[in-house]
């Protein structure tokens, strides 16, 4: 009987340690973020240094109340611009990939034109871009598009080219046609790349939103974060501007924790990377 209860009393010892883990997991960052923001506080306030060289944090909590309604809107064009550059370029990273590796001679042919396009400097072509592109709106989706483009292609790539030959070889013996190889074998083993381009991507498209509104110059009701960043600069309002690079990195926080997330949906119930194991 003594032995009946030790057994059962395994699972929820283990499950208390996972929720232990959870809860350490979200605390223990908290705590470092809470305890860095007390040291920038106090550092502020010993030093005495004024506020259009360094604010601390409550003048930039004061700042992010009394300008939201400025710095809202421009959150929400950021994000448009970020989200539907993700999107497009998840379509055509995952389009390209599966183009270029049908055939040894397409892959030579093309995939150095998307090198050319990913080290070539995005201020550097965002000019090209807006004198010829329809809107600034679509010249900055564009910019977008094109850095986060290219890590979400490479890992797909790689994925595909990543299958086991033996399996491979089993589709081929049981007579499976191209697109049946790519549909049931080549795209889902191909899952983790993917989502490992997802995540990256995610970050990047957020950057390059923002450096392309750099490089645009963009300004009016229309312009995102980044062009409050620079008005807030040539105003000297320092607490605004910390206060949009704050909403900035709020937001690459949350693509980054949905991708994350999605990542997880996708994987943790069959890939050893998001497998949890006792050792």
């Amino acid at each position: 009987m003594a032995d009946a209860n030790l057994i059962l009393s395994v699972p929820k010892q283990s499950a208390l340690g996972r929720h232990s883990e959870t809860i350490l997991r979200v605390v223990v960052p908290v705590g470092v973020i809470a305890f860095l923001i007390l040291l920038w506080h106090i550092g502020v306030v010993v030093s005495g240094v004024p506020q259009y060289i360094l604010p601390g944090p409550v003048a930039v909590a004061k700042s992010l109340f009394n300008d939201w309604g400025t710095l809202s809107p421009a959150l929400w064009v950021t994000t448009k611009i970020t989200v539907a550059s993700l999107a497009l370029a998840l379509i055509g990273g995952v389009g390209i990939a599966v183009f270029l590796v049908q055939s040894r001679w397409i892959e030579v042919a093309f995939y150095p034109i998307t090198v050319i396009l990913q080290v070539t400097p995005i201020v550097a072509i965002a000019p090209l871009i807006l004198i010829y592109a329809p809107s600034t709106q679509v010249a900055l989706l564009i910019c977008a598009f094109l850095v986060a483009f290219f890590p979400i292609l490479s890992n797909m790539v790689q994925g595909l080219k990543s299958v086991d030959h033996n399996l491979l070889n089993l589709f081929d013996l049981y007579g499976a046609s191209r697109w049946q190889t790519l549909l049931y074998l080549k795209l889902p083993a191909s899952l983790p790349y993917f989502m490992t381009g997802l995540r990256i991507g995610g970050g990047l498209a957020l950057i390059a939103a923002v450096v392309a509104e750099f490089a645009a110059g963009s300004a009016g009701a229309g312009s995102g974060l980044a062009f409050r960043l620079l008005e807030s600069q040539y105003r000297l309002n320092i607490p605004r501007l910390f206060a949009a690079l704050f909403l900035l990195s709020c937001l690459g926080v949350v693509i980054f924790a949905i991708t994350s997330f999605i990542s997880w949906l996708a994987l943790h119930r069959w890939h050893e990377s998001s497998l949890k194991r006792e050792n």
